[in-house]
């Protein structure tokens, strides 16, 4: 890439990852809800938030602690990207639920609980970013799985027992199928996500506009998670349109507006390296001709 100063730190992923155009992109936020709706189908798994978390009370400083960590460990230096990782690890180390039916006390940071949250999240980021348009090919698609090892590391799972392409990754999630249930935790993180507090005020643009976007990432889930809700979703042909639909009004908007929110890791990534850091689509088309020869994807 042009312009990209090399002696400055890239961090864990640099300007020439699939990660580093890829979560640039906003359908990530409609893709993170998606993760919400998808990780709380693990009844052990959304009882550790459920028991712990205050996301009720603080839904957008969760939302934004979760997209921190992301721009952190995807555009901050490699420093900054070690520190958030022990910062939720420490968390982790210290968190434990209780199940109600037995009684049984165990700690969040579980590797298959770990595993679950992982792998929803990185499974939705990588689902609705390719559904919506943006132009991920299936070898791009293994490339960014196996990019993510390295965040599953820092919030403390072995790299090696994590999903690096999308075979894996489909068995992984046909492996954990069984284990997963529409309980009450479940259905009240629905209910939240389709309800969230907020102030009498703008109760109309959460009807307009927040449960718009959330009913959008909760029709993209996989059917066993409709099935799972007990609310079923529009044909999956409408559900990519209104994805797609989605994705071109956003990416619209321009990339410098939509980056000067905060936390801002996209334009201090590029104060640090240098202009040609910038991420974008059409960087993903320059690896195509490498990443696209026979034997580099992996089959659905």
């Amino acid at each position: 890439m042009t312009a990209t100063r090399t002696n400055a730190d890239p961090g864990l992923f640099g300007p020439d990852s699939v990660t580093w155009q890829a979560h640039g992109d906003p359908m990530m936020w409609v893709a993170g809800i998606r993760a919400l709706y998808l990780q709380a189908l693990h009844p052990r798994a959304v009882r550790g938030v459920m028991q712990n978390s205050d996301f009720r009370r603080d839904a957008w400083g969760r939302l934004m602690r979760t997209a921190g960590f992301v721009g952190t460990t995807t555009y901050g230096t490699t420093e900054a990207a070690e520190r958030a990782g022990a910062r939720v690890r420490k968390i982790h180390r210290m968190l434990g639920a209780t199940d109600p039916a037995t009684g049984e006390r165990y700690g969040v940071d579980e590797p298959a609980l770990l595993l679950w949250v992982h792998c929803a999240e990185i499974g939705s980021y990588l689902h609705v970013l390719r559904r919506s348009g943006f132009p991920l090919t299936d070898a791009h698609a293994d490339r960014y799985l196996a990019e993510h090892r390295h965040s599953a590391r820092l919030v403390g799972l072995d790299p090696g027992s994590v999903p690096a392409n999308r075979a894996e990754l489909a068995a992984y999630f046909a492996g954990v199928r069984p284990e997963l249930a529409a309980g009450a935790d479940a259905h009240e993180v629905d209910d939240f996500l389709l309800r969230p507090p907020t102030h009498p005020l703008l109760v109309p643009a959460r009807a307009l506009l927040w449960r718009r976007v959330a009913r959008l990432a909760y029709d993209s889930l996989p059917p066993y998670a409709h099935e799972l809700y007990g609310r079923p979703a529009p044909p999956p042909a409408t559900v990519t349109r209104r994805l797609c639909a989605t994705g071109t009004l956003l990416r619209r908007i321009p990339a410098r507006v939509r980056w000067q929110l905060p936390p801002r890791h996209i334009l201090r990534a590029m104060e640090r390296l240098g202009p040609g850091a910038r991420p974008a689509p059409y960087k993903i088309g320059r690896q195509a001709a490498i990443l696209d020869r026979p034997g580099e994807g992996a089959a659905d």
